[in-house]
Parts: C-alpha cells; sequence; structure tokens
C-alpha cells in the first residue's frame, strides 16, 4: 500500500492535530430566557434542565457564562398575558422586561455581546409573529412596529437584534431606522432561513408563544426548500444584516453549507428546542451518550458551515471541551 488511511486515525494526539473542525467558547451563543419577579427559576418541562430566570438570576447567569469563555448571549421574554395585545404596545415599551433585561446585563457584564430577540409572538394576544388583520398576519403594518421593538433595544444597549419574524422587507426597515436615529454600531442578526418546523415545539412551551390559530407556514420557509432559503438570506444580506441565520440547525445542514458557500458575512444557525429535547429524551432513556452527542452535533452544525451556534448546550459544551 501506498497510503495507509489509518495512519491519521493511530491515537486521540494524532487526530487532534488533523482536525478540521473545533468547538470553542466563541463559537456559541446561549438563549436566556427571562421571566418578570424576583428569585424565579422555573424549569421548562419540555426542555429538562433549562430555565426561565427572573431578571437577578439572569445576571447571575450571564456572569457565569462570561467566566466560562461565553461571549455571547441571546435574550427572550415571556410577556404576562395581561400585557399581550394585537399591536405589539409591549414589545415598544422602553420600560419593559426586554429593555430593563438588556440594560441590566450590559451593566453587569459590559463585555459581553447582547442579541435580543425581535418578534410579536412572545407579545401577541394571537401567537403570532404578526398584527392580526381578518385572520392574515399583514406584513407592512407589523414591520413598522419591529422597527420601532429594535430601536428601544438600541437605546437600552443592545450590541444586535435579532429578527426572528420572517416578515418581508424588515432588515431593511430596522436597519433604516437604527440610522437615522444614530446607531450605526448596532447590528442585524437576521433569522434569513427560519423553516416553519415542528422543533420549534418546547421553545413556545418556554415563552407560551404558540399560535392561536392556523399555522406560521404563510411567512416561514417550507422545509421543502433550499434555493428559496438562499434567495431570503442574499435579500437580507442587500438589506444591511451583519450575520444570517438558518433555523433549525441539524435538520438543515445542507442549507447552512449553501448560505455559507454564497455569502460574505457570517453565518449563525440555532440549535433549536426540539433538537435539544430529543438529545434529553434519548439520553433518559438509555438510547445515546449524553455528552457524545451533544458534542458530535454541534460540530456537525459547524462542520457544515455555522460560524456561530446558538444552542441552549452551551453551558455543558464548554464544560464538556
Amino acid at each position: 500500500m501506498i497510503r495507509r488511511n489509518r495512519i491519521l486515525k493511530t491515537s486521540s494526539a494524532i487526530r487532534a492535530i488533523v482536525a478540521e473542525t473545533i468547538l470553542t467558547p466563541s463559537d456559541f451563543i446561549a438563549p436566556l430566557f427571562i421571566v418578570e419577579g424576583e428569585n424565579v427559576k422555573e424549569e421548562i418541562s419540555s426542555m429538562p434542565g433549562y430555565f426561565r430566570h427572573s431578571l437577578d438570576l439572569t445576571v447571575k447567569e450571564v456572569k457565569e457564562l462570561w467566566s466560562m469563555g461565553i461571549k455571547c448571549v441571546l435574550l427572550f421574554i415571556k410577556c404576562p398575558d395581561h400585557l399581550k395585545d394585537n399591536t405589539g404596545k409591549s414589545a415598544t415599551d422602553p420600560n419593559g422586561l426586554m429593555q430593563r433585561a438588556i440594560k441590566a446585563v450590559k451593566d453587569a457584564v459590559p463585555e459581553i455581546v447582547v442579541m435580543t430577540d425581535v418578534a410579536l409572538d412572545p407579545y401577541s394576544s394571537y401567537g403570532h409573529d404578526g398584527i392580526v388583520e381578518n385572520g392574515e398576519i399583514v406584513n407592512d403594518a407589523t414591520t413598522e412596529v419591529l422597527a420601532q421593538m429594535s430601536l428601544t433595544h438600541a437605546q437600552a444597549g443592545a450590541d444586535f437584534v435579532a429578527p426572528s419574524d420572517k416578515m418581508d422587507g424588515r432588515t431593511a426597515a430596522i436597519r433604516s431606522i437604527l440610522e437615522q436615529h444614530s446607531f450605526p454600531k448596532v447590528g442585524i442578526m437576521a433569522y434569513s432561513a427560519k423553516y416553519a418546523s415542528c422543533f420549534y415545539g418546547p421553545f413556545r412551551d418556554a415563552l407560551d408563544s404558540a399560535p392561536g390559530f392556523g399555522d406560521k407556514k404563510t411567512y416561514q420557509l417550507d422545509f421543502a426548500n433550499a434555493k428559496q432559503a438562499l434567495k431570503e438570506t442574499l435579500m437580507d444580506v442587500d438589506e444591511g444584516a451583519d450575520i444570517v441565520m438558518v433555523k433549525p440547525a441539524l435538520a438543515y445542514l445542507d442549507v447552512i453549507r449553501t448560505i455559507k458557500d454564497s455569502v460574505n458575512i457570517p453565518v449563525s444557525a440555532y440549535h433549536v428546542s426540539g433538537e435539544y429535547a430529543m438529545i434529553k429524551a434519548a439520553a433518559k432513556m438509555g438510547w445515546l451518550d449524553e455528552n457524545k452527542a451533544i458534542i458530535e452535533s454541534l460540530t456537525s452544525i459547524k462542520r457544515a458551515g455555522a460560524d456561530l451556534i446558538a444552542t441552549y448546550f452551551a453551558k455543558d459544551a464548554v464544560r464538556l471541551l
């Protein structure tokens, strides 16, 4: 034999020095769920080991994440039912929970990168990402609210706003309002290739944001389509996105690779709640090794082309690494 492929597999040291894909703590975005109250820590039943925290405990969590080398958090809030409506009023409140959370996190750990969810579903009495008129999720009126929402996040100190709504034109509208109000340094991480997926179920439990009627297929992507995802991603890049996202991750590795090969800005991927829950459930049944599944899954997402990975396993992964 001239070539023996097994030479590069001989030992753990050799495998390490020739590894093509290496995970580091800087790869991870840690999603955080925030609720009103004090000293509140609520486990999410469909996401074992993951919690909703009140603002005081969120600050402690962020300090721990920073100490572990995790450089970025993505904030979500659970809006109380009595504040939900069909206009997004709570979403644009300068004293709302999200806005207070941004300030608290940046005050506690100024260096950490704070990204914020921009969508109306947590605030909507209908559970949809946009304003509802006559049973339809209307686009342009929603985009105006999303832009205002993003502005309040920037004013509170966010480093990036992350529109997850999938309304047409929202990236351009957000970039425009940020520029108009002298926030040229606030970035946009657009959920550009966000699919209408069954893997979001546990997340909707976490924020009580399931749609009250119908589904989200009129604005999120059909999971059968890849070219459409690329088209909409390129549109977001043209509209001023600084980072683009593919969501979910594991079932869309091909889309991550296609987009990575087609854009010249960072690509993120969201290892979503259903993907987290599947690993947890299978591990609980003894069907797979949870720790190995975490690292293999996250490595596959990075190998596919993701520069950043939003994952509920961020802390676990850093400990394992």
